[in-house]
């Protein structure tokens, strides 16, 4: 597809739209991070197991912005170390509640897995208790339960209930609104184990003979470790989120402008394709295929121009959104549009095909 030569008009003011955005969303963050670590700082005075977050910015890694009012933040365990993975498979006979099942629990998926307290070589003796263990498992839900009377109680003792309250769910996940002075931000709170001494078996990366990221990166990328995230009944989800901060932030090293496509792409996503408060497809999805396609086109000169560049990616966009079908970019095997709304994803498929047949209209 080649870009049309005035593409780049469209393009100036969409740039001055995405600092507009920048700003907004990072005064956003420094202000729900200032009342979540506040939050987390109370729940770990009142449960050792569970960390306070840091105050770092908006660059923070426990904060994945999803949309400008969708957050997703890990909430750190404690006392969980010296993490190897399990190399004997058997099956479980239990409900989340303890009770005795007939048959048994299903397999985890791919990008999940199953978590024994006896994987850790040193754990705290809460870690054992019932509360959140389950013969030997640590149970998800059962963290969850934990972690959501922790929340409401804090919330409490915090005096954050003009600013804080839990949503309902029918999972048991746990989301609050919290209220800013710009809007209210919907935040998914997860508690997360974090494993920065070895890299999962599940995530075969990088896959042979890539040009990109460099042998370099890809070995820091791998000493960092990975994390499991308590959102689901049994299974633990694997979370790259340090990985991917690196592979983000050295992103054009040579010159390129990879950035400044990803990010009028995400402007364009939440303005024009996809916008709304639940967005079918996130940051985090669009970030998804700005790795494969720097995979794709790891060469310098493949991201020079700009007009060219933006539109192979967001062709990479309509291809995964039309074939409700983006895979993972650390465990291949994965899915990430498998449980996503197919009639949102046809609407936002129709909405690139018209940017796509005039880049210029939709941009100006």
């Amino acid at each position: 597809l080649k870009a049309p030569s005035n593409l780049t008009f469209g393009v100036y003011q969409l740039c001055l739209m995405v600092e507009q955005r920048h700003y907004l969303v990072s005064k956003t963050v420094e202000e729900v991070q200032k009342i979540i670590q506040q939050l987390t700082t109370e729940i770990s005075y009142k449960a050792t197991r569970f960390q306070a977050i840091s105050n770092s910015g908006i660059h923070n890694e426990n904060i994945k912005v999803l949309a400008p009012s969708q957050f997703l933040i890990t909430v750190p365990l404690r006392g969980l170390a010296g993490y190897r993975e399990c190399q004997v498979r058997h099956w479980r006979y239990y409900t989340v509640h303890g009770a005795k099942l007939l048959s048994s629990v299903r397999d985890p998926e791919e990008l999940h897995q199953w978590l024994e307290v006896e994987q850790f070589s040193k754990s705290l003796q809460q870690w054992h208790e019932t509360d959140v263990n389950i013969e030997g498992d640590l149970v998800p839900a059962k963290v969850l339960i934990v972690f959501r009377e922790l929340v409401e109680k804090s919330i409490i003792s915090c005096n954050l209930s003009s600013k804080v309250t839990v949503l309902e769910s029918f999972s048991s996940v746990v989301r609050v609104a919290v209220e800013t002075s710009e809007s209210q931000v919907e935040v998914e709170l997860v508690p997360a184990v974090e494993i920065p001494t070895c890299w999962p078996e599940k995530a075969r990366w990088p896959r042979c003979l890539k040009r990109w990221p460099s042998q370099e990166k890809v070995q820091c990328i791998k000493s960092l470790g990975f994390d499991l995230l308590a959102r689901s009944n049994y299974h633990w989800q694997l979370c790259f989120s340090r990985a991917e901060h690196i592979l983000m932030e050295g992103l054009d090293e040579d010159g390129g402008c990879r950035m400044k496509c990803f990010r009028v792409m995400r402007q364009m996503k939440e303005d024009v394709w996809c916008a709304g408060n639940k967005p079918v497809i996130t940051a985090y999805h669009l970030q998804t295929v700005l790795f494969w396609t720097c995979e794709k086109y790891p060469r310098t000169k493949d991201w020079r121009c700009f007009p060219e560049a933006f539109l192979r990616l967001v062709q990479k966009l309509h291809k995964c959104v039309s074939q409700h079908f983006l895979k993972h970019y650390f465990v291949k095997n994965t899915n990430l549009l498998k449980y996503a709304n197919t009639s949102d994803l046809d609407l936002v498929a129709s909405k690139l095909a018209v940017f796509l047949e005039d880049p210029v209209f939709c941009l100006d």
